[in-house]
């Protein structure tokens, strides 16, 4: 499967509008993106912009997934023509725009609940059947044609008439495969570079022409359970190899340590990781098939978890430049420059170096023609004596984060501190 081409050394940056800016509103939204851009994100995924139920509302403002009206920007963010100015200014700036989409429920006084009430599935009252425990949300019913038919009319409103690029599809398990294939197959035809990214992991997904990435879930656990040593590296390794069989070689897999769902209901990346934020950061972006997502805050090191029913912004004052922007912007520059960190089935395969201590110490090498990229990462709390061989692969590196030339001889041993990590770049 081919996918569209900026997206395989793309990181995207999942945008929190209300969250964002002390207005909370696309205009200012789009104030931002330069920050953005100079960071060197690709593209902006826009939680869901539509109008929140007001029927057994949560909190102040209501949950973003609770949706009245799909082909609508709700009064809070501002007006249609201010998310067409933002999808604008993200264009003239060398970004794409994804829309979160939520294909399985809507709010309980969605415009459907009225129009269409054959929709919806019903409990045994007769009224809309509430999934899960989302008792704000009313569950559509898939054995009816006719709601395909209408999520397919209304994502198609989106890129034929409001140039966005693609779509994230929450819970996009919980919606039958084939409503997401004919679907695509439906939008690739007003849209050939569409970029579709699910929510879910099920490897059903990657059938032509569903999707382009699903999320790493399970991984990004093992990367927490890992930072907390509730598990060795070993467990994370084991992932590793185990996905490697599960997907296609072009499945895309979104890596994060932080975004919406974890930050609001497990708290922020800084307590969740600890003092393996950084290392586990870097891994996110150098493990292979890896498609890197940066959240909202995280680009300033905001360190905070939001409410996710009721305003509460990053204040302006926190909104600077740092330490933490600088990280990601050496990360984003190093994927950008380095085609064997690419998703998908340009990126290299992982390859390892044999070394002495397998339960902290990840030594791997991934390489496509010309291009070169060497990790070692002591994941672990540890202070450690590492050694191990490189053997074809030794010779003179960049080291990414600093700058600075590194020969890797062919057996190296050296002590790392806990967390410790160096990223080489060599050009064969």
């Amino acid at each position: 499967m081919l996918h569209p081409e900026w997206s395989y050394q793309a990181v995207i940056y999942e945008m929190n509008v209300r969250q964002l800016t002390p207005e909370g509103t696309l205009r200012a939204a789009a104030g931002r993106l330069p920050f953005l851009r100079d960071m060197g994100i690709d593209a902006v995924w826009l939680m869901p912009v539509h109008p929140v139920g007001v029927e057994g509302r949560k909190g102040s403002l209501g949950s973003f997934y609770s949706i009245r009206d799909y082909c609508a920007v709700s009064s809070e963010l501002g007006t249609m023509e201010d998310f067409d100015a933002l999808v604008t200014e993200a264009h003239r700036l060398g970004m794409k725009v994804l829309l979160d989409w939520v294909a399985n429920h809507t709010a309980r006084d969605a415009r459907w609940i009225a129009e269409h009430p054959d929709f919806y599935e019903r409990d045994a009252g007769g009224r809309p059947a509430v999934p899960w425990d989302w008792t704000d949300t009313a569950q559509l019913d898939y054995a009816n044609r006719e709601v395909w038919r209408a999520q397919a009319d209304a994502m198609e409103f989106w890129i034929r008439d409001h140039a966005v690029d693609g779509f994230r599809c929450d819970m996009a398990m919980l919606v039958p495969i084939g409503f997401w294939n004919a679907t695509v197959e439906r939008l690739r035809a007003v849209k050939p570079d569409l970029f579709m990214l699910a929510e879910a992991e099920e490897t059903n997904l990657f059938g032509l022409p569903a999707f382009d990435a699903c999320y790493a879930w399970e991984m990004h656990h093992l990367m927490v359970d890992v930072a907390q040593q509730k598990v060795r590296l070993t467990a994370l390794r084991d992932y590793l190899y185990a996905d490697r069989g599960r997907y296609p070689r072009s499945a895309m897999r979104l890596t994060f340590t932080s975004n919406h769902d974890e930050n609001s209901w497990s708290g922020p990346e800084f307590g969740r990781f600890g003092d393996a934020r950084e290392a586990m950061t870097v891994f996110s972006f150098v493990v292979p098939r890896g498609l890197p997502l940066v959240y909202t805050g995280q680009e300033v090191g905001y360190d905070h978890s939001f409410a996710f029913f009721d305003r509460d912004p990053i204040p302006a004052s926190c909104y600077r430049a740092n330490a933490f922007t600088e990280l990601y912007r050496r990360l984003i520059r190093l994927r950008h420059d380095n085609p064997a960190l690419a998703a998908g089935e340009r990126g290299g395969e992982m390859i390892e170096l044999h070394n002495n201590a397998g339960d902290c110490l990840w030594t791997m090498v991934r390489e496509v023609e010309g291009n070169r990229v060497a990790a070692v990462m002591n994941l672990s709390p540890y202070a450690i004596h590492a050694d191990y061989h490189t053997g074809i692969y030794a010779g003179m590196y960049t080291d990414a984060m600093t700058g600075a030339d590194y020969e890797l001889r062919g057996r190296v041993e050296e002590d790392m501190a806990p967390w410790a990590y160096r990223i080489l770049v060599r050009r064969t």
